[in-house]
């Protein structure tokens, strides 16, 4: 598993791709203006900047997120279903005192969404079997005390095989290159032009039609986050968003279908998707993940 920093240091080369320490460049794009900024996207599209005592919650909901994370690695193998996984994390929700958000959700029948291969999302638990050299997301949304947190990880079931290992690992980089755009003076549309260069680059496609959303008091909010698009598009990074990215990264052509289930979202042409997720805090100097991995 790569590892990232949680925040970008002073001293950083610059994500926005200036060549300047961040320091010397995005860092003094802040202005007396922020807190009118503030103002409007709270008044005009809803965005609800977190206190402190909103964030250490949702730091603590993503703790348990990760445990979760945790807990569906230890036990994903070949011969275990979907349904089995989901029945494991629902317990281990409720026995931490929590809520899985997920559960009964505009409709949503189970308590995680657990995505195998052509599945790009919203996999629905069930009577699938895990067979060896699958791929499977596992998305998971403890509320705890109040407070969400989101976040999902794309495992191996047995040997991957070649294929299998090349869209896990780009997936993965695409939500690194994301997150490493998160800083005060860069917009949504950084985050996007990232993960879009890098999915191209690596002749896989970025799925448009599903994007990252605000979290914390509730399941969704504003602002969307998009996993395509241009550097300065988009809503301004400003310290007390938080956020989820999570790039949908197909093998193949970027374009979906649901099934008649009316949740399940596959690949139009049956090819590998996977993804990544984490939380994410917009810091008065970059970005602090609250569910870091």
């Amino acid at each position: 598993m790569k590892t990232r920093p949680d925040k970008v240091g002073r001293n950083s080369l610059c994500p926005c791709g200036s060549g300047l320490k961040y320091k010397k460049c995005c860092a003094v794009k802040k202005t007396s203006s922020t807190p009118v900024l503030k103002s409007e996207y709270s008044r005009k599209y809803k965005i609800r900047f977190k206190t402190p005592e909103d964030i250490e919650g949702i730091r603590n909901a993503g703790r348990l997120a990760l445990k979760m994370l945790d807990l569906a690695e230890s036990v994903i193998r070949p011969g275990i279903t979907t349904d089995e996984i989901n029945t494991m994390l629902h317990e281990f929700t409720i026995n931490n005192h929590a809520i899985p958000a997920p559960l009964h959700y505009r409709g949503f029948p189970k308590s995680v969404c657990i995505s195998v291969n052509e599945v790009i999302c919203h996999g629905i638990p069930g009577s699938r079997i895990l067979e060896d050299g699958d791929i499977v997301n596992v998305d998971v949304t403890p509320i705890l005390n109040g407070y969400y947190a989101d976040a999902s990880k794309t495992f191996f079931v047995g040997v991957p095989g070649t294929e299998a290992q090349k869209i896990v690992e780009v997936a993965r980089e695409c939500l690194y290159r994301g997150i490493s755009m998160i800083m005060p003076g860069n917009t949504t549309g950084h985050i996007g032009w990232a993960i879009q260069q890098y999915a191209e680059s690596q002749e896989c496609s970025v799925v448009r039609e599903f994007v990252g959303h605000g979290v914390g008091l509730e399941f969704h909010e504003p602002p969307q986050i998009l996993h395509y698009g241009n550097k300065g598009d988009g809503f301004l990074l400003l310290p007390g968003m938080v956020f989820t990215i999570e790039p949908m990264i197909n093998q193949g052509e970027r374009y979906l279908h649901i099934l008649d289930d009316k949740w399940t979202v596959v690949t139009d042409d049956g090819k590998l998707s996977a993804q990544f997720e984490q939380t994410l805090l917009v810091t008065e100097n970059g970005y602090e993940s609250l569910t870091p991995f």
